[in-house]
């Protein structure tokens, strides 16, 4: 059974990633976002969740730009764990978005495994591209990160398992907040997590939280107490720390969920801890220096 992650004492640790860029920026600076980055690591991000885009911030399959980011990243925190993400709503091909799964430095990969409503736009993800871009995060020894936006997601989830066979353990985001998805709600995650227990009683899985426009730490709090292993923040999701109150840097959004962590007697997790949890290798001292 595996639902958290133990260090080497009883406190348990929560794997924090960082999304740092919004989805509507039009200028895509390498250096800055890495500077930004290593001020995130420092106060307790253990992973970086980028898109591929190119200077204007449009969804691209060129991930020359992207290299060069996470190049500059690994010179500011060396062991920061690289996941890049296979979506996000634009016109790319399946084959488009899956560029990401083939460089050596991704570690791991988000994979969405539903179409679904995201305020004005529809986030389309068919069974056929979903299980492509299965196939491809796998075949590259990937692990994914599971987007799920709505219950029926899980059991799609359920269904690619008994025909991929994912490693365990399944490393889940359930997502709430965007309009025309789950919403934000205390019964809204209650009803996800007794879904991910009915579709995988051997409990064999970890989940994280995530929430769109997220303007304080109250749900953030409450997916603590329920298990969640891990919380993902950045501009991407929001910018906020309280109502009415944005941030110019993501480092003090890190900042602020290490102190809500650690209010419930919990811990941020290293990178190598969360490795260890999510069956990712250890980087071998060259990948450190690119």
């Amino acid at each position: 059974m595996i639902t958290t992650f133990i260090g080497s004492n009883t406190m348990k640790k929560i794997l924090i990633s960082v999304a740092p860029v919004g989805a509507g920026d039009k200028l895509i600076n390498p250096r800055a976002i890495a500077r930004d980055v290593y001020d995130c690591y420092k106060n307790g991000a253990c992973m970086v969740h980028l898109h591929c885009r190119d200077l204007n911030g449009r969804l691209t399959p060129d991930i020359s730009l992207l290299e060069e980011t996470v190049e500059y990243i690994r010179q500011y925190c060396s062991d920061i764990i690289i996941e890049i993400s296979t979506g996000g709503v634009s016109n790319l091909t399946i084959e488009e978005r899956c560029q990401t799964c083939y460089p050596k430095w991704v570690e791991t990969n988000s994979l969405n495994v539903g179409s679904v409503n995201l305020g004005t736009a529809v986030y389309q993800n068919p069974i056929n591209d979903v299980e492509y871009c299965v196939s491809k995060i796998l075949e590259n020894k990937k692990v994914p990160d599971i987007e799920v936006f709505e219950l029926g997601m899980i059991n799609t989830v359920r269904e690619l398992d008994q025909k991929f066979h994912f490693n365990r353990p399944l490393f889940f985001a359930l997502v709430f907040g965007h309009g025309g998805e789950m919403p934000a709600t205390v019964p809204a995650l209650d009803h996800m997590i007794a879904a991910l227990q009915e579709n995988f009683p051997d409990r064999e899985y970890i989940w994280g939280y995530t929430q769109a426009h997220r303007e304080d730490w109250e749900m953030v709090k409450v997916a603590l107490d329920k298990g969640a292993s891990a919380v993902r923040v950045g501009f991407e999701d929001s910018d906020m720390i309280a109502p009415g109150v944005h941030c110019d840097c993501n480092s003090k959004i890190i900042a602020d969920l290490s102190d809500v962590i650690k209010s419930k007697g919990m811990m941020p997790m290293t990178p190598q801890e969360a490795r260890t949890m999510l069956g990712i290798p250890q980087l071998e001292k060259g990948m450190r220096k690119w």
